[in-house]
């Protein structure tokens, strides 16, 4: 770990004060020594100070420093190892404490909770070189304590309950099986701490199942000791970085997503998917492991802007270009993977599903019923229950392959290639098209850049996305296009509002779905053929 001097000296300080408390923890619980429980309670207030130095270097090394001097990682660890070493000294003096309920001092002699506390002492030990050497080795010895640890408390646990059924001092075993509990706990603490460790090496947070992932997969590719660099985490917890073979900075070898073993399953089956149905759209599997609840997924890096990187950032003529490749991409896509069973997208119940996020951001949204000029305005709910029934009466006449995130950045265009590659496809299944025709038309609409001129790319972006929706569907006998597409951008519009903590922006996209839902209201099967949206003027 990169650390100042300073900022070093006292972590090994405080490092060596929490392995003087714990062992002395240990004598105290063979011998029941009062001079030992005082010795352990009068060090309370230096372990604190050791700590608030630590983090306070921290602070100030983060102000003062150049860019680049210290690494932030390095200085994150440091904090959190200085307040887990607080921790176990904290559970040292909750020792203490719950000692004093004992009826007979020597009560722990004849139990085995002070063994525990062999294993504490030997992390703690591990500790200093871990931070010396950038060991993750080490640091996962370190973790790996915890496991030990549950195991010989069950085992503790059990003979507690079988001695408190004979025992005639039921309270001497009740606190001897808390205190081997409280030591338990630090071995969750000594497991924060290798996490730490491992975050610092590797420039990221990382547990200690998802390092173990990543740390296969890689192997897999010949790729440990590669740079991983932080790119996202998702709403979902996964984080997103990107490989460099060799710590070069010449572009990724590759993209890992690391996270939850059950979304990452969903994703590698949906790339595959993907291979299946229409070859030449998804990245390539590059690597797949799991680790307990955790799992690593390497993908192949794709070349490209994202088309949120060309709305933004190209040029008039290179978005015209990136727009048409998409077009005929989907285009094909859905013309391929078209089949005649019906899988409506259920708009309404999305929506009312993610409303109570949207309302805890944007509490003011929550709108009621009102008489205005001797007109009723019906409440949000009321829209809500009237466009469901709409909906139920309009199913789409076929189904497509559809990605099912289809936000801009999602969606990436090589140049050089000419080709329009997808990425994030763990939604992807087969349902109505109008669901990522909505996803994308708002996605360019939350876009928090209010400047004129990229607000008008995105006005002219979506009509023209709608116009060649609107022509697929014509061509394709779905006279319901309108309507669902209405359902879907009520939606998105307001489903979107939760992730926007911009009052102006945020309050344009809500009023914008509820004019959607206004104009849903009543649309029935004689009057849904001429059932319009004014897009152009919905995203302005």
């Amino acid at each position: 770990m990169r650390l100042p001097k300073a900022i070093k000296d006292n972590l090994y300080f405080l490092l060596a004060e929490t392995g003087s408390q714990v062992a002395n923890l240990q004598v105290l619980l063979e011998t029941a020594s009062a001079s030992v429980a005082q010795r352990i309670l009068d060090r309370r207030g230096y372990t604190y100070n050791l700590k608030m130095r630590i983090h306070d270097g921290c602070l100030e090394t983060l102000r003062r420093s150049k860019k680049g001097e210290f690494d932030i990682y390095s200085l994150r660890a440091a904090e959190a190892i200085a307040t887990d070493l607080e921790r176990l000294t904290d559970i040292c003096h909750d020792c203490v404490d719950l000692m004093t309920n004992l009826t007979r001092k020597d009560a722990l002699k004849k139990r085995s909770s002070a063994k525990l506390l062999n294993d504490i002492s030997r992390g703690i030990d591990m500790i200093e070189k871990a931070v010396d050497n950038d060991d993750t080795r080490l640091a996962l010895k370190i973790g790996n304590i915890e496991r030990k640890l549950d195991r010989e408390y069950e085992r503790l646990f059990r003979r507690h309950l079988k001695e408190l059924r004979k025992s005639k001092r039921a309270a001497d075993v009740v606190t001897s099986l808390f205190v081997a509990h409280r030591i338990e706990e630090m071995g969750d603490v000594l497991l924060d701490i290798s996490e730490s460790l491992i975050s610092a090496k590797i420039g990221k947070p990382m547990q200690t199942d998802r390092f173990r992932s990543l740390e296969a997969a890689l192997s897999d590719l010949g790729l440990i000791g590669a740079g991983v660099e932080t790119i996202a985490e998702t709403k979902s917890g996964s984080g997103i970085s990107g490989i460099s073979a060799n710590g070069k900075d010449d572009g990724y070898a590759a993209i890992l997503k690391d996270g939850k073993k059950e979304k990452l399953i969903e994703e590698r089956d949906s790339v595959e998917s993907w291979h299946e149905i229409f070859p030449g759209l998804a990245p390539q599997i590059l690597s797949y492991k799991k680790q307990g609840k955790s799992a690593a997924l390497l993908i192949e890096h794709l070349p490209g802007l994202t088309f949120e990187q060309v709305l933004l950032q190209e040029s008039d003529e290179m978005l015209a270009k990136t727009l048409k490749r998409l077009t005929k991409t989907l285009k094909a896509v859905w013309a391929e993977t078209k089949r005649k069973k019906s899988l409506g997208a259920g708009h309404m119940a999305q929506l009312k599903k993610r409303l109570d996020s949207v309302l805890e951001v944007h509490p003011e949204f929550k709108t009621t019923t009102a008489d205005v000029n001797g007109q009723k305005v019906k409440s949000l709910s009321q829209l809500l229950d009237g466009a469901e029934k709409v909906e139920g009466k309009f199913a789409p006449p076929f189904s497509v392959y559809i990605h099912g995130d289809f936000n801009l950045d999602n969606i990436i265009f090589d140049d050089d290639s000419k080709k329009i590659r997808f990425i994030d496809l763990h939604r992807s299944c087969y349902m109505d098209y109008v669901q990522d025709v909505a996803v994308f038309m708002v996605s360019n609409y939350r876009l928090q850049a209010l400047d004129k001129p990229t607000r008008r790319r995105v006005r002219e972006v979506a009509v023209q996305f709608h116009d060649f929706a609107s022509e697929f569907a014509k061509k394709n006998g779905d006279k319901t296009f309108e309507v669902r597409l209405a359902l879907g951008l009520a939606r998105s519009f307001i489903t979107s509002t939760r992730f926007i903590l911009d009052k102006t922006l945020a309050k344009n996209m809500f009023l914008r779905g509820i004019y959607v839902l206004e104009r849903l209201q009543g649309v029935n099967a004689k009057n849904v053929k001429s059932f319009t949206l004014p897009v152009g003027e919905l995203f302005q």
